[in-house]
């Protein structure tokens, strides 16, 4: 038997490799997140080599078919392998279970969707050129597959000049239909996007829709006051942080106020807060402001607000300081407005400190 079997089956050996494998996760929850993303980096440069790094993720909608996409961080526009096969009306997994792997190979320099015999009659130089997979890194860091995004109206041109020439064998008739679906969607949308480019509209569209989107929740009059923060919430409060409750007493530290900017306010659709602040700013004499800002936010705002101060109030009531409830909170408040929450605001001075810590 070698040493390395026995090390392996010596029961002093295996506890102390357990020991040494709780000690690294016990390390690893102290880390930001940041520096678990900088490690999880190195690792994946390690293994895959430096790959191009996606700096956006989504999903189109084209003719009722979800196309998930993505940005490299050169400006590239990638349509993810799978969705892409699927788009088109190929199977997203290979036989055999390998998936992208599998997808990623090619035949005479063609993917298995262009490599037909009969297809290669209409197959152009600059569509060879596009049909290269790219591996590249996507935002959640895993090795993710995709084509460059002007290949697709590239491959349903190639299956509808094979359908005019009347060359496509039987399997392929579905794939032209969905090809014709798909160019009529993508005509549809490239018509709407010459005319914002033309007119200059696609500049302001982000802002208008924001713009509508604060309508609901802040209006420009004052609302009359109505307390909308009941006495258990602040109870809670001061019972995560470790503070003396006065029942009845209305005098609050400041740091209440950041508290339920961070938690409350913050939960909101983006920009409500940064609105509700230039409304109500801090009078420069007293250094308070004048008014609520839950009196500037209309019924449908303020109905956010209520269910928000509900959800976090009963957060607080199952913790018992204030890091469970960080804790709890991002475990069941992770909409996209509160996943932006690495940090956890400190006891004495206000700031946000690293959680771990």
């Amino acid at each position: 038997m070698s040493a390395e079997s026995q090390n392996n089956n010596d029961p002093e050996f295996k506890l102390t490799s357990l020991d040494a494998s709780k000690g690294g996760k016990a390390r690893a929850a102290k880390l930001a997140p940041d520096e678990r993303k900088e490690i999880a980096q190195k690792a994946a440069e390690a293994r895959w080599g430096v790959l191009p790094q996606a700096i956006l993720e989504s999903a189109i909608i084209i003719a009722g078919r979800h196309v998930a996409c993505a940005v490299l961080e050169n400006g590239q526009r990638l349509l993810t392998q799978e969705t892409f096969l699927t788009a088109i009306g190929r199977a997203g997994k290979a036989k055999g279970g390998q998936g992208s792997v599998r997808l990623s190979s090619t035949v005479d320099g063609m993917p298995p969707f262009l490599a037909a015999q009969n297809l290669k009659p209409f197959i152009n130089d600059k569509l060879r050129e596009s049909t290269t997979p790219i591996v590249f890194r996507s935002t959640r860091g895993v090795r993710a597959f995709g084509y460059d995004a002007r290949l697709l109206p590239m491959v349903c041109e190639v299956y509808l000049k094979a359908r005019d020439a009347r060359v496509l064998t039987e399997k392929q008739e579905h794939i032209a239909t969905t090809c014709d679906i798909l160019m009529r969607g993508l005509a549809h949308v490239g018509i709407i996007a010459l005319v914002d480019e033309a007119t200059g509209y696609q500049d302001i569209r982000t802002q208008r829709e924001l713009n509508q989107l604060l309508e609901l929740y802040v209006q420009e009059e004052l609302r009359p006051y109505l307390s909308r923060f009941p006495n258990e919430f602040f109870k809670q409060v001061y019972k995560i942080y470790g503070w003396k409750y006065t029942p009845g007493s209305s005098k609050r530290t400041p740091l209440v106020g950041k508290f339920i900017n961070e938690y409350i306010y913050k939960a909101l659709p983006p920009n409500v807060l940064p609105k509700l602040q230039e409304l109500n700013p801090v009078d420069k004499d007293t250094g308070r402001r004048r008014h609520k800002h839950f009196q500037y936010m209309p019924d449908t705002g303020s109905e956010h607000l209520d269910k928000q101060i509900v959800k976090v109030t009963t957060i607080m009531e199952l913790a018992d300081n204030r890091r469970e409830f960080h804790e709890y909170y991002n475990k069941a408040c992770s909409s996209a407005y509160q996943q932006r929450l690495p940090l956890i605001l400190d006891v004495d001075t206000g700031e946000r400190i690293k959680q771990g810590q």
